[in-house]
Protein backbone atom coordinates (compact mmCIF):
# COMPACT_ATOMS: atom_id res chain seq x y z
CA UNK A 1 0.00 0.00 0.00
CA UNK A 2 1.39 3.44 -0.93
CA UNK A 3 2.09 6.04 1.73
CA UNK A 4 -0.65 8.28 0.35
CA UNK A 5 -3.39 5.62 0.29
CA UNK A 6 -2.35 4.40 3.75
CA UNK A 7 -2.53 7.99 5.01
CA UNK A 8 -6.04 8.43 3.66
CA UNK A 9 -7.14 5.26 5.47
CA UNK A 10 -5.89 6.67 8.78
CA UNK A 11 -9.10 7.84 10.47
CA UNK A 12 -7.31 9.91 13.07
CA UNK A 13 -5.26 11.77 10.47
CA UNK A 14 -8.46 12.45 8.52
CA UNK A 15 -9.93 14.20 11.57
CA UNK A 16 -6.76 16.29 11.93
CA UNK A 17 -6.78 17.08 8.22
CA UNK A 18 -10.45 18.14 8.27
CA UNK A 19 -10.10 20.32 11.35
CA UNK A 20 -6.99 22.09 10.11
CA UNK A 21 -8.49 22.65 6.66
CA UNK A 22 -11.54 24.38 8.18
CA UNK A 23 -9.33 26.33 10.58
CA UNK A 24 -7.04 27.54 7.79
CA UNK A 25 -10.08 28.55 5.75
CA UNK A 26 -11.32 30.50 8.74
CA UNK A 27 -7.92 32.18 9.03
CA UNK A 28 -8.53 33.78 5.64
CA UNK A 29 -11.31 35.84 7.24
CA UNK A 30 -9.11 37.25 10.00
CA UNK A 31 -6.00 37.59 7.84
CA UNK A 32 -7.86 40.03 5.61
CA UNK A 33 -10.51 41.45 7.94
CA UNK A 34 -8.16 42.36 10.82
CA UNK A 35 -5.79 44.64 8.85
CA UNK A 36 -8.72 46.14 6.93
CA UNK A 37 -10.47 46.80 10.25
CA UNK A 38 -7.33 48.40 11.67
CA UNK A 39 -6.54 50.58 8.62
CA UNK A 40 -9.94 51.59 7.27
CA UNK A 41 -12.20 51.55 10.35
CA UNK A 42 -9.88 52.32 13.27
CA UNK A 43 -7.47 54.52 11.26
CA UNK A 44 -4.26 52.72 12.30
CA UNK A 45 -0.93 54.49 11.61
CA UNK A 46 2.27 52.79 10.44
CA UNK A 47 3.49 52.62 14.05
CA UNK A 48 0.20 51.09 15.22
CA UNK A 49 0.41 48.48 12.45
CA UNK A 50 3.88 47.70 13.76
CA UNK A 51 2.49 47.29 17.26
CA UNK A 52 -0.26 45.00 15.95
CA UNK A 53 2.26 42.85 14.09
CA UNK A 54 4.54 42.71 17.13
CA UNK A 55 1.68 41.77 19.49
CA UNK A 56 0.73 38.85 17.26
CA UNK A 57 4.24 37.34 17.26
CA UNK A 58 5.82 38.53 20.54
CA UNK A 59 4.96 35.30 22.36
CA UNK A 60 7.52 33.38 20.30
CA UNK A 61 10.20 35.63 21.73
CA UNK A 62 8.81 35.68 25.27
CA UNK A 63 7.69 32.10 25.93
CA UNK A 64 8.70 30.12 22.85
CA UNK A 65 11.47 28.13 24.53
CA UNK A 66 9.45 27.39 27.66
CA UNK A 67 6.52 26.25 25.51
CA UNK A 68 8.69 23.63 23.84
CA UNK A 69 9.74 22.09 27.16
CA UNK A 70 6.14 22.09 28.40
CA UNK A 71 4.83 20.54 25.19
CA UNK A 72 7.33 17.69 25.49
CA UNK A 73 5.91 16.97 28.96
CA UNK A 74 2.25 17.00 27.92
CA UNK A 75 -0.02 15.21 25.45
CA UNK A 76 0.36 17.27 22.29
CA UNK A 77 -3.17 16.76 21.01
CA UNK A 78 -4.61 18.14 24.26
CA UNK A 79 -2.33 21.18 24.05
CA UNK A 80 -3.62 21.85 20.53
CA UNK A 81 -7.24 21.48 21.65
CA UNK A 82 -6.89 23.97 24.52
CA UNK A 83 -5.05 26.44 22.27
CA UNK A 84 -7.91 26.31 19.74
CA UNK A 85 -10.48 27.05 22.47
CA UNK A 86 -8.44 30.03 23.73
CA UNK A 87 -8.22 31.44 20.20
CA UNK A 88 -11.97 30.96 19.73
CA UNK A 89 -12.75 33.01 22.86
CA UNK A 90 -10.20 35.73 22.03
CA UNK A 91 -11.49 36.28 18.49
CA UNK A 92 -15.10 36.19 19.64
CA UNK A 93 -14.42 39.29 21.77
CA UNK A 94 -13.88 41.49 18.68
CA UNK A 95 -17.42 41.26 17.23
CA UNK A 96 -18.85 41.49 20.76
CA UNK A 97 -16.95 44.73 21.45
CA UNK A 98 -17.93 46.04 18.03
CA UNK A 99 -21.63 45.35 18.61
CA UNK A 100 -21.43 47.38 21.82
CA UNK A 101 -19.58 50.25 20.04
CA UNK A 102 -16.54 49.84 22.30
CA UNK A 103 -13.94 48.45 19.89
CA UNK A 104 -10.64 50.37 19.87
CA UNK A 105 -7.26 49.75 18.28
CA UNK A 106 -5.71 48.62 21.58
CA UNK A 107 -8.27 45.82 21.76
CA UNK A 108 -6.73 44.41 18.58
CA UNK A 109 -3.30 44.51 20.23
CA UNK A 110 -4.58 42.51 23.22
CA UNK A 111 -6.45 39.98 21.09
CA UNK A 112 -3.44 39.63 18.83
CA UNK A 113 -1.25 38.94 21.86
CA UNK A 114 -3.60 36.29 23.27
CA UNK A 115 -3.97 34.56 19.93
CA UNK A 116 -0.21 34.72 19.45
CA UNK A 117 0.36 33.07 22.84
CA UNK A 118 -2.07 30.25 22.08
CA UNK A 119 -0.57 29.86 18.61
CA UNK A 120 2.88 29.33 20.11
CA UNK A 121 1.66 26.25 21.98
CA UNK A 122 -0.48 25.06 19.07
CA UNK A 123 2.35 25.50 16.57
CA UNK A 124 4.97 23.67 18.63
CA UNK A 125 2.53 20.90 19.49
CA UNK A 126 1.20 20.46 15.94
CA UNK A 127 4.62 20.12 14.32
CA UNK A 128 5.59 17.65 17.06
CA UNK A 129 2.25 15.78 16.75
CA UNK A 130 2.69 14.60 13.15
CA UNK A 131 5.54 12.20 14.11
CA UNK A 132 3.36 10.95 16.98
CA UNK A 133 0.39 10.27 14.71
CA UNK A 134 2.23 8.95 11.63
CA UNK A 135 5.14 6.58 10.95
CA UNK A 136 8.36 8.10 9.61
CA UNK A 137 7.72 7.12 5.99
CA UNK A 138 4.44 9.09 6.03
CA UNK A 139 5.66 12.28 7.72
CA UNK A 140 6.52 14.07 4.48
CA UNK A 141 3.26 12.98 2.82
CA UNK A 142 1.29 14.08 5.89
CA UNK A 143 2.92 17.51 5.94
CA UNK A 144 2.30 17.90 2.22
CA UNK A 145 -1.36 16.90 2.65
CA UNK A 146 -1.90 19.47 5.38
CA UNK A 147 -0.18 22.19 3.36
CA UNK A 148 -2.15 21.25 0.24
CA UNK A 149 -5.50 21.36 2.02
CA UNK A 150 -4.50 24.69 3.52
CA UNK A 151 -3.69 25.93 0.04
CA UNK A 152 -7.06 24.79 -1.29
CA UNK A 153 -8.81 26.60 1.56
CA UNK A 154 -6.81 29.71 0.82
CA UNK A 155 -7.57 29.90 -2.90
CA UNK A 156 -11.25 30.81 -2.68
CA UNK A 157 -11.13 32.23 0.85
CA UNK A 158 -9.50 35.65 0.32
CA UNK A 159 -11.55 36.47 -2.79
CA UNK A 160 -14.71 35.48 -0.94
CA UNK A 161 -13.69 37.59 2.05
CA UNK A 162 -12.86 40.54 -0.19
CA UNK A 163 -16.35 40.31 -1.67
CA UNK A 164 -18.00 39.87 1.73
CA UNK A 165 -16.23 42.97 3.04
CA UNK A 166 -18.25 45.00 0.55
CA UNK A 167 -21.50 43.84 2.14
CA UNK A 168 -20.53 42.87 5.71
CA UNK A 169 -18.48 44.55 8.41
CA UNK A 170 -15.02 43.19 9.20
CA UNK A 171 -15.93 42.11 12.79
CA UNK A 172 -18.67 39.86 11.40
CA UNK A 173 -16.13 38.06 9.22
CA UNK A 174 -13.78 37.67 12.18
CA UNK A 175 -16.60 35.77 13.90
CA UNK A 176 -16.30 33.09 11.18
CA UNK A 177 -12.65 32.53 12.08
CA UNK A 178 -13.58 32.19 15.75
CA UNK A 179 -16.08 29.46 14.84
CA UNK A 180 -13.43 27.66 12.77
CA UNK A 181 -11.19 27.37 15.85
CA UNK A 182 -14.08 25.83 17.78
CA UNK A 183 -14.57 23.29 14.97
CA UNK A 184 -10.86 22.45 14.97
CA UNK A 185 -11.02 21.80 18.72
CA UNK A 186 -14.00 19.49 18.14
CA UNK A 187 -12.16 17.39 15.53
CA UNK A 188 -9.10 17.11 17.78
CA UNK A 189 -11.40 15.65 20.42
CA UNK A 190 -12.26 12.78 18.04
CA UNK A 191 -8.61 11.78 17.54
CA UNK A 192 -7.05 9.00 19.57
CA UNK A 193 -3.30 8.44 19.83
CA UNK A 194 -0.96 6.45 22.02
CA UNK A 195 1.03 9.35 23.46
CA UNK A 196 1.43 9.50 27.24
CA UNK A 197 2.52 12.35 29.46
CA UNK A 198 6.19 12.39 30.30
CA UNK A 199 6.50 10.75 33.75
CA UNK A 200 7.14 13.19 36.56
CA UNK A 201 10.22 11.26 37.63
CA UNK A 202 11.67 11.64 34.11
CA UNK A 203 11.30 15.43 34.14
CA UNK A 204 14.21 17.69 34.95
CA UNK A 205 14.35 21.44 35.61
CA UNK A 206 12.97 23.45 32.69
CA UNK A 207 16.27 25.26 32.14
CA UNK A 208 18.05 21.94 31.55
CA UNK A 209 15.40 20.65 29.16
CA UNK A 210 15.34 23.96 27.27
CA UNK A 211 19.15 23.89 27.02
CA UNK A 212 18.98 20.40 25.48
CA UNK A 213 16.71 21.68 22.70
CA UNK A 214 18.96 24.65 21.99
CA UNK A 215 22.08 22.46 22.05
CA UNK A 216 20.56 20.02 19.57
CA UNK A 217 19.78 22.80 17.09
CA UNK A 218 23.23 24.35 17.55
CA UNK A 219 25.06 21.08 16.91
CA UNK A 220 23.13 20.05 13.79
CA UNK A 221 24.73 21.97 10.94
CA UNK A 222 21.84 21.46 8.51
CA UNK A 223 19.19 22.60 10.98
CA UNK A 224 21.36 25.49 12.21
CA UNK A 225 21.97 26.77 8.68
CA UNK A 226 18.31 26.61 7.71
CA UNK A 227 17.37 28.40 10.94
CA UNK A 228 19.81 31.24 10.18
CA UNK A 229 18.35 31.80 6.71
CA UNK A 230 14.74 31.49 7.88
CA UNK A 231 15.19 33.69 10.94
CA UNK A 232 17.06 36.45 9.10
CA UNK A 233 14.54 36.31 6.26
CA UNK A 234 11.60 36.55 8.68
CA UNK A 235 13.16 39.53 10.44
CA UNK A 236 13.52 41.56 7.26
CA UNK A 237 10.27 40.26 5.78
CA UNK A 238 8.35 41.57 8.79
CA UNK A 239 9.96 45.00 8.43
CA UNK A 240 8.30 45.15 5.01
CA UNK A 241 5.18 43.01 5.24
CA UNK A 242 3.79 44.58 8.42
CA UNK A 243 3.29 47.64 6.23
CA UNK A 244 1.68 45.79 3.30
CA UNK A 245 -1.94 46.69 4.22
CA UNK A 246 -0.98 50.39 4.37
CA UNK A 247 1.08 50.06 1.18
CA UNK A 248 -1.71 48.35 -0.75
CA UNK A 249 -4.77 50.18 0.60
CA UNK A 250 -3.31 53.66 1.11
CA UNK A 251 -0.12 54.11 -0.95
CA UNK A 252 -1.36 52.24 -4.05
CA UNK A 253 -5.04 53.06 -3.47
CA UNK A 254 -6.61 49.64 -3.93
CA UNK A 255 -9.80 48.35 -2.29
CA UNK A 256 -10.29 45.60 0.33
CA UNK A 257 -11.78 43.44 -2.43
CA UNK A 258 -8.59 43.77 -4.47
CA UNK A 259 -6.63 43.02 -1.30
CA UNK A 260 -8.53 39.74 -1.24
CA UNK A 261 -7.45 39.02 -4.82
CA UNK A 262 -3.80 39.43 -3.81
CA UNK A 263 -4.22 36.97 -0.95
CA UNK A 264 -6.04 34.52 -3.25
CA UNK A 265 -3.15 34.70 -5.67
CA UNK A 266 -0.81 33.82 -2.83
CA UNK A 267 -3.04 30.89 -1.90
CA UNK A 268 -2.94 29.58 -5.48
CA UNK A 269 0.84 29.68 -5.28
CA UNK A 270 0.76 27.90 -1.94
CA UNK A 271 -1.37 25.13 -3.41
CA UNK A 272 1.03 24.70 -6.33
CA UNK A 273 4.04 24.76 -4.03
CA UNK A 274 2.55 22.19 -1.66
CA UNK A 275 1.57 19.87 -4.50
CA UNK A 276 4.91 20.15 -6.31
CA UNK A 277 7.32 20.05 -3.35
CA UNK A 278 7.66 16.28 -3.38
CA UNK A 279 8.36 16.13 -7.12
CA UNK A 280 10.89 18.95 -6.87
CA UNK A 281 12.72 17.15 -4.07
CA UNK A 282 12.82 13.92 -6.07
CA UNK A 283 14.08 15.58 -9.24
CA UNK A 284 16.56 18.14 -7.92
CA UNK A 285 17.35 16.90 -4.41
CA UNK A 286 16.20 18.18 -1.02
CA UNK A 287 19.31 20.29 -0.39
CA UNK A 288 19.19 21.92 -3.81
CA UNK A 289 15.48 22.73 -3.46
CA UNK A 290 16.13 24.37 -0.08
CA UNK A 291 18.90 26.56 -1.49
CA UNK A 292 17.16 27.47 -4.76
CA UNK A 293 13.82 28.39 -3.17
CA UNK A 294 15.52 30.60 -0.56
CA UNK A 295 17.47 32.55 -3.19
CA UNK A 296 14.58 32.89 -5.64
CA UNK A 297 12.23 34.01 -2.87
CA UNK A 298 14.56 36.93 -2.17
CA UNK A 299 14.26 38.12 -5.76
CA UNK A 300 10.49 37.71 -6.02
CA UNK A 301 9.98 39.54 -2.71
CA UNK A 302 11.69 42.59 -4.21
CA UNK A 303 8.89 42.68 -6.79
CA UNK A 304 6.46 43.88 -4.09
CA UNK A 305 7.91 47.39 -3.58
CA UNK A 306 8.92 47.43 -7.27
CA UNK A 307 5.21 47.47 -8.14
CA UNK A 308 5.08 51.11 -6.98
CA UNK A 309 7.28 52.04 -9.98
CA UNK A 310 4.74 50.70 -12.49
CA UNK A 311 1.64 52.40 -13.96
CA UNK A 312 -1.38 51.89 -11.73
CA UNK A 313 -3.12 49.58 -14.23
CA UNK A 314 -0.16 47.17 -14.14
CA UNK A 315 0.35 47.12 -10.39
CA UNK A 316 -2.37 44.65 -9.40
CA UNK A 317 -1.55 41.89 -11.93
CA UNK A 318 2.18 42.35 -11.21
CA UNK A 319 1.62 41.95 -7.47
CA UNK A 320 -0.62 38.93 -8.00
CA UNK A 321 2.07 37.24 -10.09
CA UNK A 322 4.67 38.04 -7.43
CA UNK A 323 2.46 36.58 -4.70
CA UNK A 324 1.96 33.37 -6.69
CA UNK A 325 5.72 32.96 -7.11
CA UNK A 326 6.44 33.85 -3.48
CA UNK A 327 3.97 31.29 -2.15
CA UNK A 328 5.21 28.50 -4.43
CA UNK A 329 8.76 29.07 -3.19
CA UNK A 330 7.83 29.41 0.49
CA UNK A 331 5.76 26.21 0.53
CA UNK A 332 8.40 24.16 -1.31
CA UNK A 333 11.06 25.49 1.08
CA UNK A 334 9.00 24.87 4.21
CA UNK A 335 7.85 21.35 3.36
CA UNK A 336 11.41 20.32 2.52
CA UNK A 337 13.10 21.68 5.61
CA UNK A 338 10.32 20.92 8.13
CA UNK A 339 10.12 17.28 7.00
CA UNK A 340 13.91 16.98 7.30
CA UNK A 341 13.86 18.43 10.83
CA UNK A 342 11.18 15.99 11.90
CA UNK A 343 13.16 13.04 10.51
CA UNK A 344 16.44 14.10 12.07
CA UNK A 345 15.20 14.89 15.58
CA UNK A 346 14.68 12.15 18.21
CA UNK A 347 11.00 11.94 19.31
CA UNK A 348 11.73 12.97 22.90
CA UNK A 349 13.29 16.26 21.67
CA UNK A 350 10.72 17.21 19.02
CA UNK A 351 8.85 19.82 21.08
CA UNK A 352 12.01 21.48 22.32
CA UNK A 353 13.67 21.35 18.90
CA UNK A 354 10.65 22.95 17.20
CA UNK A 355 10.36 25.54 19.98
CA UNK A 356 14.08 26.38 19.74
CA UNK A 357 13.78 26.81 15.98
CA UNK A 358 10.65 28.92 16.23
CA UNK A 359 12.05 30.97 19.11
CA UNK A 360 14.70 32.15 16.69
CA UNK A 361 12.90 32.23 13.34
CA UNK A 362 9.66 33.70 14.74
CA UNK A 363 11.03 35.47 17.80
CA UNK A 364 12.67 38.02 15.50
CA UNK A 365 9.32 38.83 13.87
CA UNK A 366 7.95 41.24 16.53
CA UNK A 367 11.28 43.08 16.48
CA UNK A 368 11.02 43.39 12.70
CA UNK A 369 7.42 44.57 12.94
CA UNK A 370 8.27 47.28 15.46
CA UNK A 371 11.25 48.43 13.41
CA UNK A 372 9.13 48.50 10.26
CA UNK A 373 6.54 50.74 11.89
CA UNK A 374 9.16 53.07 13.38
CA UNK A 375 11.26 53.34 10.22
CA UNK A 376 8.19 53.99 8.07
CA UNK A 377 7.14 56.81 10.41
CA UNK A 378 10.47 58.47 9.61
CA UNK A 379 11.19 57.74 5.92
CA UNK A 380 7.86 56.50 4.57
CA UNK A 381 6.19 53.17 3.80
CA UNK A 382 7.68 52.40 0.38
CA UNK A 383 11.38 53.09 1.23
CA UNK A 384 10.98 50.91 4.34
CA UNK A 385 9.59 48.08 2.23
CA UNK A 386 12.62 48.28 -0.09
CA UNK A 387 14.93 47.90 2.92
CA UNK A 388 13.04 44.90 4.27
CA UNK A 389 12.80 43.08 0.94
CA UNK A 390 16.51 43.60 0.19
CA UNK A 391 17.28 42.03 3.56
CA UNK A 392 15.20 38.97 2.64
CA UNK A 393 17.37 38.41 -0.42
CA UNK A 394 20.55 38.80 1.65
CA UNK A 395 19.36 36.15 4.13
CA UNK A 396 19.84 33.37 1.56
CA UNK A 397 23.62 33.67 1.91
CA UNK A 398 23.59 31.13 4.78
CA UNK A 399 22.14 28.23 2.77
CA UNK A 400 23.98 29.33 -0.37
CA UNK A 401 27.32 28.81 1.38
CA UNK A 402 26.52 25.53 3.10
CA UNK A 403 26.67 21.75 2.51
CA UNK A 404 23.04 21.92 1.37
CA UNK A 405 24.22 22.82 -2.13
CA UNK A 406 24.34 19.62 -4.16
CA UNK A 407 22.81 17.50 -1.37
CA UNK A 408 20.34 15.05 -2.86
CA UNK A 409 18.87 13.71 0.38
CA UNK A 410 18.90 15.49 3.73
CA UNK A 411 20.00 13.35 6.71
CA UNK A 412 17.70 10.77 8.25
CA UNK A 413 19.18 11.02 11.74
CA UNK A 414 21.09 13.43 13.95
CA UNK A 415 24.84 13.88 13.55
Amino acid sequence: MSSTSSLIRNRHFRWLWLGQTVSVFGDQFSNLALPVLAVTTLGATSQQMGYLGAASTASWLLVGLVAGAWVDRLIKRQVMLVADLVRFIALLSIPLLWINHQLQIWHLFVVGGVIGLASVFFGVASQSFIPVLLPKDQIGVGNSALETSGGVSGVAGPSLVGFLLSILSAPVLILFDAISFAFSALTLGFIRDSELKKPVEARRPLRIEIAEGLAFVRKQEIIRTIALTTGTGNFFSNIAMVLFPLYFLKELGFTPGQFGLIMSAGAVGALIGAASAGKLMQRFGEGNVTVATAVLYGFTTLCIPAASLLPHAAQLPFLMAAEVCNSILVLAYNITQVSARQRICPPELLGRMNASIRFFIWGVMPIGSLLGGWIAAGIGVIPTMWIGCAGVLASSVFVLNSPLRGMKRLPEAAD
